[in-house]
Order: structure tokens, then C-alpha cells, then sequence
């Protein structure tokens, strides 16, 4: 079909979708002009009677009726980073751009095979932590307490993956394993954890754990809830991967043992890959969860990125302007989602063009 040919052929369909009836046509019409008076609210609201630059007031910002985005350009750093040390922060703005340098290379076709994504994030993450953390190369020690802002939500959304997808595929195999007593522990250990909210679990792990382990078992509070994050993010991950694991034939798998291959080249160069390709629509959405309930850890006395805005317009004379930090915060957050599930359809369509092929 030609390019004309197609236009006419979706211009036909989309009259007959919105415009097919009198009714259909009035609820187009009204859809349309909501949204309209919407979209011209934010612009005549965000941009034409907005106040920008460091030197608005509550005055200048009322007088001009619109946003009053100078609280942005005057609390940046604190929405940014928190608490963090002033005269380092660019120690964790560098840390923030090492995890999206490590996310683009992560995007590269060519550098997909585990060996290479597990170096380039084993990498990444060392990097990230010696930054924030300091002490070494001359860096000045930052305690775990002090991290903030949009570093700490990066820190951990990314460990909370790099340890929790570990974890997801050895629970997804030992479920799926022969002996009964390991499959059923292994069931177990999902079912309780997917059963319990992650509040519970983040609580449990910065408040309950220290007077439960002894004092070398302990650590710090952060790990321990990055550990309780991964760990809940395992859970459903291996879920996950089960369900692909259902999708893929049992003839490919008796085929693979015919041929004389062990147990883990079956697993590594048959089983996974397919089972994460059917798996791949839930795994983003996963990762997207994961970063959106990173926002969790202000319950057990973390300043992430939302936190850390409340406190932007909470000290100072900024207490009106709370709209515009959630705003600026949003923008953030949706960033980060809307990238994660635009790459992740990109993948999807990849992996199936791939697969139509062969």
C-alpha cells in the first residue's frame, strides 16, 4: 500500500472511530476542548505569566499570577542533592552522570551479552559508590546518612536491580527445579515475600534486623534496606521469569539434553534467553515500579528525591511554591519512566523483528 493509499485508509478509520455517530462526534468534540483548555492553562500558567530568574519573591510571584519557577533556580541543589555536603556535590552530580552513561552504553546492541552488561554495571556501580562515598583517591568520606536527592533514588533503584535480578533468576530456576523439597522452600520464599508489603519490608529491615542480628551482622542502614528492596524486587522478578519460562515449548529444552548439553548451557543458551524475551514487557515494568517506590525510603529516615523537594519549599520563604516542586520533581520522574518504557518497547519490537526472522 502506498503512502497516500495508507493516509486516506487511517483518515477513513479514524472518522469512522470519532466521528461514526452523532454521540461519538459530541464526546470527540468535548475530549478535544478539555484538553485544550488544559494544555493552554499549563502553558499560560508554566510559561507566559511565569516568573523566572533568582530574584522572585512571594510579592513578584503573585503579581504575576503564573509559576513562580524561581524557587527552582534558587533551591536547585537541595532538590538535586539533598543534604549532601555543598562543596561536593559535584562529586554526586558526577555520580548521576556515571548511571546514565552506564544506562546508554547498556542500550548499545553491541555490548549486549552478560559478560559485557555485567562489567559495564559491576563497573559503573563501583564508580558511583566511590564517588558518593569517598575516601579514597583524596575524596573526602560522605557518610551514608548525609547522601540525598536524586543521587540516592539512583543508588537505590540501581543496586536494588543489580542485586535484586541475581537473586530473581536463581529463585525462578530453583522453583523450577526436580527435587520437590528445593522447589517448594523456593515457592515459599516468593510467596512470603510477594504476600508482604514493601513498607513492611523496608521497616523491617532498618529498624527490626539490628536487634535481631549481632553487631557485625548489622551494617548500615542503607544496605540493609537496599537489601530489603532487592529482595522484594526478586520475588516478583522471578515470577516473572517463570511465566517465560511456561512460554517457551518443553521440545526445545528435551532437544538441548539430547544433544548432550549440561544443565547450565542449556540454561544459559537456550532457556534464559527466550524466557526474558517473552518476559520482557513485565520486566520493564517491573524496573519502572522499582524506581518509582524508591520514593518508600523517606518512611525510614532517608531524604530522597522527594524528600528532599518537600524540604526545598518547607524552609526559607518558599512555602507557596510547593506546585512548582512537584512539578520539577515529576518532570524528573518522567524522564526516567517514559525512557525506560520507550527503550523497553524498542526492545520488544527488536527481539520480535528477530525472532519473525528466524
Amino acid at each position: 500500500m502506498t503512502g497516500p493509499a495508507r493516509s486516506r485508509t487511517r483518515l477513513k478509520r479514524w472518522r469512522k472511530d470519532y466521528f461514526g455517530s452523532p454521540g461519538a462526534a459530541l464526546m470527540t468534540l468535548f475530549s478535544v476542548a478539555a484538553l485544550g483548555a488544559i494544555l493552554w492553562f499549563l502553558i499560560d500558567w508554566g510559561l507566559i505569566r511565569a516568573t523566572f530568574g533568582t530574584d522572585g519573591t512571594q510579592k513578584t510571584c503573585a503579581a504575576a499570577g503564573g509559576a513562580c519557577w524561581s524557587v527552582i533556580a534558587v533551591r536547585w541543589r537541595v532538590i538535586l542533592f539533598g543534604i549532601y555536603p555543598f562543596d561536593e556535590q559535584w562529586r554526586a552530580a558526577l555520580a548521576c552522570g556515571v548511571v546514565a552513561l552506564v544506562i546508554l552504553l547498556s542500550c548499545i546492541p553491541r555490548l549486549w551479552s552478560f559478560r559485557r552488561l555485567a562489567l559495564i554495571w559491576t563497573l559503573g556501580t563501583a564508580v558511583f559508590y566511590a564517588l558518593m562515598r569517598g575516601g579514597v583517591l583524596g575524596l573526602v568520606p560522605v557518610n551514608e546518612q548525609q547522601w540525598g536527592g536524586l543521587p540516592l533514588t539512583l543508588f537505590v533503584f540501581v543496586a536494588t536491580g543489580v542485586i535484586g535480578m541475581p537473586l530473581a533468576i536463581g529463585l525462578a530456576l530453583l522453583r523450577r527445579s526436580d527435587y520437590p523439597l528445593i522447589a517448594r522452600v523456593s515457592g515459599w520464599i516468593i510467596d512470603t515475600i510477594r504476600s508482604l508489603p514493601l513498607l513492611s519490608i523496608l521497616f523491617t529491615c532498618a529498624i527490626v534486623l539490628p536487634f535481631m542480628l549481632p553487631g557485625f551482622l548489622i551494617g548500615e542502614k542503607l544496605y540493609r534496606v537496599v537489601f530489603g528492596a532487592a529482595l522484594f524486587f526478586a520475588a516478583y522478578q522471578a515470577e516473572i521469569i517463570r511465566g517465560g519460562f511456561q512460554g517457551i515449548p518443553l521440545g526445545q529444552e528435551e532437544a538441548a539434553k539430547a544433544l548432550g548439553l549440561s544443565y547450565w548451557q542449556r540454561m544459559g543458551r537456550i532457556v534464559l534467553p527466550q524466557a526474558f524475551r517473552l518476559a520482557l514487557p513485565a520486566t520493564i515494568n517491573q524496573f519502572v515500579i522499582a524506581f518509582m517506590e524508591t520514593s518508600l525510603i523517606v518512611v525510614v529516615g532517608f531524604m530522597e528525591l522527594l524528600a528532599a523537594g518537600n524540604t526545598a519549599f518547607k524552609t526559607g520563604d518558599w512555602k507557596f511554591a510547593y506546585a512548582e516542586v512537584y512539578v520539577f520533581i515529576a518532570l524528573i520522574y518522567f524522564t526516567f519512566v517514559f525512557g525506560l518504557s520507550r527503550y523497553g518497547a524498542y526492545l520488544e519490537a527488536r527481539m520480535n523483528a528477530g525472532h519473525a526472522r528466524d
